[in-house]
């Protein structure tokens, strides 16, 4: 997998506002296996402000589900030895979503977020989830993702 998971995404499903690429208002984040786990970039804009110099919470935490559904596809895919091309991504939505705010998170520094595999079912993909900036754990996150069915939406 060259591209980032969101690239593979169906139009119909490239439109959310936390990784859609279709959405050109958006965060557009992508989301890449690296080893045996996923990583995502993103750097905060001044208008992500909570307090001066620090992001907005609800940024954080679209993050952290955005990135969450992501590394479930890309675990989900790897697990059923599903090969990645055009369009055929397998695509999941949030069943749970919790978030750590452990340290306030500095504006217009990137941010890595890091995802790593906790469960996988035939369903249900859970992933556990952290932000870091210049290496420090800023907020960490659980998301549990469940499998769309191919026919969802239409």
């Amino acid at each position: 997998m060259i591209k980032a998971i969101q690239d593979y995404y169906d139009d119909d499903f490239s439109l959310c506002y936390g990784c859609g690429r279709l959405n050109p208002k958006g965060h557009q984040l992508k989301t890449y296996l690296k080893n045996n786990d996923t990583i995502s970039k993103h750097t905060p804009k001044n208008y992500h402000i909570a307090i001066e110099g620090f992001v907005y919470g609800g940024l954080l935490a679209s993050l952290i589900d955005c990135h969450g559904t992501g590394s479930a596809s890309i675990f989900y895919a790897r697990e059923n030895s599903i090969e990645i091309k055009n369009y055929n991504a397998p695509r999941f939505v949030t069943g749970n979503l919790n978030v750590n705010y452990i340290k306030p998170t500095p504006l217009q520094k990137e941010l890595l977020i890091k995802g790593v595999l906790k469960e996988i079912t035939s369903r249900k993909v859970i992933t556990s989830i952290s932000i870091v900036v210049n290496d420090v754990i800023c907020v960490t996150g659980e998301v549990t993702a469940i499998l769309l069915p191919d026919n969802f939406g239409k």
